[in-house]
């Protein structure tokens, strides 16, 4: 096993440090001067002005924080609230995760 890396090895590294895929294969994109982490989250951004303008929604918020115990943060990719006075919370990911099926039952 080798321990230290050449310099070619250490460049090659650098050079490609950027470029690395996301976790999941997300391409992050931008939409309206806001960089959403996936295409899919920056559809769903489209959407929701859509709805928000036909008068579908109330409104919406972008990356809702919430505090589910003292140092365990939530951060969604949505908020969406309706002309009923209710709310929902929106993730926007290709599949659910463990970590997102726990932390969504917190809410």
């Amino acid at each position: 096993m080798q321990e230290h890396w050449s310099i070619e090895q250490y460049q090659e590294y650098q050079k490609n440090k950027g470029k690395r895929k996301s976790k999941y294969g997300a391409i992050k994109t931008s939409v309206d001067g806001q960089t959403f982490d996936s295409k899919k989250e920056a559809d769903y951004y489209c959407e929701l002005k859509l709805r928000l303008q036909s008068g579908d929604i109330k409104g919406f918020g972008l990356q809702p924080t919430f505090i589910l115990a003292p140092g365990l943060k939530y951060k969604a990719d949505f908020i969406v609230f309706y002309n009923n006075g209710t709310y929902e919370i929106i993730d926007t990911k290709g599949f659910r995760t463990k970590e997102y099926i726990a932390k969504k039952e917190s809410i």
